[in-house]
């Protein structure tokens, strides 16, 4: 019988041959192969290939003492390091990355208080399931314990916000800890993760093969449930008032497309969570808008009144609920997440679907009789519109907001603080997609904003980024203005300045007896001046008729800016649903 193939069981000769009329060398296999040799390193120049094999083009840090033989490593790797001015801000900027390009981030510090600093963003990270991974330097191994220079249990320290932390204390470990962390980080509900490498195992040499620096294969979410499908799409089709609820975890699973499509299919109206906000467009038809504590009036009221509460990606938040025991107290509840810890957790669900909610959504197009409810939600939406006509000349922040949303580009991402102008622009600013608002939702992390824009604008190097910031969270980490100028960043800063703690000074307005304590900043610097100090264009709008002519110069600028708008110390966010109440029972401003 002849061979299949006239390479099949021939003599060296043939094969040659056979190789030649493929157009292949006969040393080109072997060539292959001998890509695969060893290689003697250390093991900082594991960890940065082992970066590069994870397709790493962007990092966040600053060095020290315990991480310096991996900067050193750094100046021959094929990524480029942002130097940022604290390390809280390194965390965030790989917070910000990842948000905006579905990617792992990845961070860089030291030991000891370098690695402190890197845990209020890493918990920033794992409370919102962003996926990062934090590297931090660490004293030589035969010094740990001993309470040596910049020692401290990073390990323990980051255990109760990482999915996982590691602690390499062999070099030939190193290689395929970084591949375990970016698996770890990036699958299932994503997530940070820490690697704590000591100064000894970064200096240690150790010989490896090519194969050791192929980067992670990610996990697939796990199947659905058929029969649980089967139940959601017959509880859908006999529901008379559904409604549909969603979070961050649509932007995590990229399901917007999905989502919208089954909105389309069932007609069902949408209601968002902070991190929710763009899973479907701020002027999409069906939307609600945000729903809880500073939701909308149509959006509360629909779930209230909601017999079918489909819940798409989202965890039950306090700030969603508010008084659990009151919330959609006659609605049935579908429940889809790719964590099935979060299923359950807060409410009990009629029917549980863990897994990719991309293949649930897609799965759940049913024909539904709701027209009436859809009308009457609708009706309700109208009824409650926002109003931007405030008689007063001076700044009204909700329509600097609006204004702002209207003129954006299409690829505008906006990067926002906590605070008051966080609850305004998650009411007025019109999102197309999620990954287009970067906010801190679970940890509530003041200072977020100006880091997370150094991250979106390396990760989407095309995008304009506009922080939206108030004059208490810009003071948390301004030296960043720095990297800005450092870099020529093109990051637009629009700065709300009431000289308060805007938020904290409202409820102690409303329940605290109107007893200010430690809320006045009225002694703020100017912070168009301190921009310009650093490098950086800066302008002042004060009356209301300049508003539209400051929107047009924040798109037209080319590189960074900062925009400071004083507004009216005592302007409050409404709607509010007072805390320990239940979300029909909203405070709305006097009108």
């Amino acid at each position: 019988m002849q061979p299949s193939c006239p390479a099949e069981g021939a003599g060296r000769s043939e094969r040659v041959e056979a190789r030649r009329r493929r157009g292949t060398k006969p040393t080109e296999r072997l060539g292959r192969k001998r890509k695969r040799k060893h290689m003697k390193l250390k093991g900082a120049e594991i960890l940065v290939k082992a970066l590069e094999a994870e397709g790493v083009d962007t990092v966040f840090g600053y060095p020290g003492g315990a991480i310096m033989p991996v900067y050193d490593a750094l100046v021959d790797a094929k990524f480029k390091h942002i130097l940022v001015r604290h390390e809280q801000a390194a965390a965030l900027a790989a917070d910000g990355y990842a948000r905006a390009t579905g990617n792992v981030g990845v961070c860089l510090a030291t030991s000891g208080p370098g690695a402190t600093n890197l845990i209020t963003g890493i918990a920033n990270a794992y409370m919102d399931s962003v996926p990062i991974v934090a590297i931090t330097g660490q004293v030589s191994t035969s010094l740990m314990g001993t309470d040596a220079f910049q020692e401290v249990d990073i390990f323990g320290i980051s255990m109760p916000v990482v999915k996982h932390s590691f602690l390499v204390r062999h070099v030939q470990d190193l290689a395929k800890t970084v591949r375990e962390a970016f698996r770890i980080a990036r699958s299932g509900r994503p997530g940070p993760v820490l690697i704590d490498l000591p100064k000894d195992v970064a200096n240690a040499e150790f010989e490896i093969d090519g194969d050791n620096l192929e980067g992670s294969v990610q996990t697939p979410p796990g199947r659905t449930d058929a029969k649980q499908l089967a139940a959601a799409r017959e509880m859908i089709s006999n529901a008379n008032r559904p409604v549909i609820y969603c979070g961050g975890g649509v932007r995590i699973a990229k399901a917007w497309d999905e989502l919208r499509a089954f909105a389309d299919a069932t007609r069902v109206p949408i209601v968002m969570t902070l991190q929710g906000l763009g899973s479907v467009p701020g002027d999409y038809p069906l939307s609600l808008g945000m729903l809880g504590m500073h939701g909308t009036r149509a959006a509360n009221m629909a779930v209230q009144q909601s017999d079918l509460l489909i819940c798409v990606g989202a965890r039950f938040d306090d700030r969603v609920t508010g008084k659990l025991a009151e919330f959609a107290p006659h609605a049935k509840v579908i429940h889809m997440d790719i964590d099935p810890a979060e299923v359950g957790k807060l409410r009990a669900p009629e029917c549980a679907i863990v897994g990719d909610i991309k293949v649930a959504l897609n799965f759940l197009h049913v024909e539904t009789q709701i027209d009436g409810w859809t009308q009457e939600c609708m009706d309700a939406k109208a009824d409650s519109a926002w109003s931007y006509d405030a008689p007063i000349e001076s700044i009204y922040a909700p329509k600097f907001i609006r204004c702002l949303s209207d003129h954006a580009p299409e690829n505008t991402y906006i990067t926002c603080d906590v605070g008051q102008h966080q609850m305004w622009v998650a009411q007025h600013y019109q999102f197309r997609f999620p990954n287009q608002h970067l906010t801190s939702g679970g940890l509530g992390t003041m200072g977020y904003g100006l880091p997370a824009a150094i991250g979106v604008v390396h990760g989407v190097p095309d995008a304009q980024v506009i922080t939206v910031s108030g004059d208490g969270s810009i003071m948390m980490n301004i030296q960043e203005l720095a990297t800005l100028k450092r870099y020529n960043l093109p990051v637009k800063i629009v700065l709300f300045d009431n000289q308060a703690l805007g938020m904290v000074r409202q409820w102690q307005e409303l329940f605290f007896n109107e007893r200010y304590s430690e809320v006045d900043l009225s002694d703020n610097p100017a912070f168009d001046l301190v921009a310009q100090a650093f490098g950086i264009p800066a302008f002042r709008v004060t009356r209301d008729d300049q508003i539209e002519d400051a929107v047009q110069r924040i798109f037209a600028h080319q590189g960074p800016l900062l925009v400071h708008v004083p507004i009216n110390p005592a302007e409050n966010v409404w709607p509010l649903v007072p805390p320990g109440k239940s979300n029909e029972h909203m405070m709305e401003a006097a009108r």
